[in-house]
């Protein structure tokens, strides 16, 4: 039955000139064998040759094409555009009527598709700008022409260069302050802690290893010991800030960009964003399809890995927040400060985080109402579970504008005058 039905659109929908052409062959042959009408014998014949013609004529117009795609960028912010080059050159010496040039994507709103002629040894060049309106990754490319004959019974692709992706990262808030209880360091405010990166803080010299920047040379020591050494640093005395978002299936409400799903990792970046550019050390974790994991690190190159993070997050996962919470509790420390984004009704998450502040974890959450995304639960009876714990938390509602509801003070403050 499918063959049937494939066999149908081929002849009916897909090759209906040919197939059009083909009858009225076989009725004009017909006609001019059964009575001898030299007309019919004569459109026979014309057809007989233009088939065959037309197939050629089709191959034919794809040959000597050169096509070119230049793509500056392949990593842009949501909402940005992205913009890309097509040129089509023909390197033959016949005109090249009818080509049907296409740059597929999968990426929202994109749309390079044009049909142009050329002629002998002529080119085109046209620019193509795509809205990025989500985040995601998108596959663009190989470039398609297709190419017919003038009676429409044949047509032919050809693909040229090789297919690109393109990642768009989710939108950040700047957010004026974000306040979260801070995690108490032991002695006199500092844990010793080597860091790769250039801090205030130097705490040594070494010698000097091919790779190292120059700017790290201590010159002194160099020049008393006669050897290139570098300094080393230590981290400033403030504690890890660890992000966990909730990507549970189950939990989620809304659709599109009102959903919690994209609040919860437009979210998880503008407090990623903030702690980042107060050189904090920020780290990463949230489980959808698979597992997403950040270690704490510091500056700009990590937010840019915690956003590809997020950009390729997805809320199809079935692991609860409690269970995450619980089987990676030993990533967090008495120096760790936690920030817990959901959706999520079950008060399982709660007596989880509460099992971490017993270890001296310190704790804040951003709790989203899942009832002014179109869901059927309501987030006040954890709200309440999460003040009777004494959990620094931030209720965020679908119309909330988050750079003012998340820089306000949080709903449950403990400690919510100490900006961590």
């Amino acid at each position: 039955m499918r063959g049937l039905r494939r066999l149908s659109r081929t002849l009916f929908i897909e090759r209906r000139s040919l197939t059009i052409l083909t009858t009225l062959f076989f009725v004009a042959l017909l006609v001019a064998l059964s009575n001898g009408f030299w007309l019919m014998s004569r459109l026979a014949n014309v057809i007989l040759i233009a088939i065959p013609l037309a197939y050629v004529w089709t191959r034919f117009n794809l040959n000597h094409l050169e096509v070119t795609v230049e793509r500056p960028v392949d990593r842009l912010q949501e909402g940005a555009d992205f913009a890309e080059r097509i040129t089509v050159v023909n390197t033959g010496w016949f005109t090249k009527l009818w080509l049907e040039v296409e740059d597929p994507s999968d990426l929202p709103g994109h749309n390079a598709r044009r049909v142009i002629s050329l002629g002998p040894k002529q080119r085109r060049t046209w620019r193509t700008v795509s809205h990025c309106g989500r985040r995601g990754r998108y596959s663009i490319g190989p470039v398609q022409i297709t190419s017919g004959d003038l009676f429409g019974m044949f047509r032919r692709t050809k693909k040229f260069g090789q297919s690109q992706y393109v990642l768009v990262y989710p939108r950040a808030v700047e957010l004026p302050n974000f306040s979260v209880p801070p995690a108490l360091l032991p002695g006199e405010g500092r844990f010793k802690r080597p860091s790769h990166m250039i801090t205030p803080n130097a705490a040594g010299v070494r010698d000097y290893e091919p790779g190292d920047s120059f700017n790290r040379i201590h010159w002194r020591t160099t020049a008393r010991t006669g050897n290139l050494a570098v300094k080393l640093f230590e981290l400033d005395p403030a504690s890890d800030i660890w992000i966990v978002l909730d990507l549970q299936g189950d939990v989620q409400s809304g659709e599109g960009d009102d959903s919690t799903e994209e609040h919860g990792v437009r979210i998880a970046a503008s407090i990623a964003r903030y702690f980042l550019l107060a050189n904090r050390s920020v780290g990463f974790m949230a489980y959808g399809s698979t597992l997403h994991l950040q270690e704490a690190q510091r500056g700009l190159s990590q937010y840019t890995r915690i956003l590809e993070h997020l950009a390729l997050a997805n809320a199809t996962g079935d692991v609860t927040l409690a269970d995450l919470l619980n089987h990676e509790s030993p990533r967090f420390g008495r120096h760790t400060t936690l920030v817990a984004i959901t959706s999520s009704t079950d008060e399982s998450w709660v007596v989880s985080m509460q099992m971490l502040a017993g270890r001296g974890v310190k704790l804040a959450s951003v709790l989203l109402e899942p009832s002014t995304f179109g869901g059927e639960a309501s987030a006040l009876l954890i709200f309440g579970a999460l003040t009777a714990a004494d959990i620094s938390t931030y209720m965020v509602k679908r119309t909330d504008n988050l750079a003012q509801t998340l820089s306000s003070g949080a709903g449950v403050t403990a400690t919510a005058g100490d900006g961590g």
